[in-house]
């Protein structure tokens, strides 16, 4: 936590939790509705402020990093999609993105951060 912010109450924290578990939620319903995983992103970087300072603030940037680099896997499977290397690199990023709903989303739950220093 950051020495300059203020102490956040127990309902700031639960109401950050509640919005990175509709992160989480919007990420995964990407699968199906894939407007809700571009949907995800813009309300982080809408309300990412209130977080700051939390342990909730590790799963938003978190999420942040798995979207843009969902986003860097996608375009590079769709650049080579031409060969067999295009659609493993397609299937290693899916994979990949459930791996981190799945394991963000059970750490939230538990009221574990994210404690990688390069998430």
């Amino acid at each position: 936590m950051n020495a300059n912010s203020p102490m956040k109450s127990a309902d700031e924290i639960q109401s950050a939790k509640n919005l990175a578990t509709v992160i989480y939620a919007l990420q995964a319903a990407g699968f199906a509705i894939g407007i809700s995983y571009l949907v995800a992103p813009v309300i982080i970087y809408l309300k990412r402020a209130s977080v700051t300072g939390t342990w909730v603030e590790s799963h938003l940037r978190w999420q942040l990093n798995t979207f843009w680099y969902s986003l860097a896997g996608v375009a590079l499977g769709l650049f080579t999609l031409q060969s067999m290397a295009g659609f493993m690199i397609l299937a290693a990023t899916v994979l990949w993105v459930v791996f981190r709903i799945v394991q963000g989303w059970s750490r939230l739950s538990r009221g574990q951060s994210m404690l990688t220093a390069r998430t």
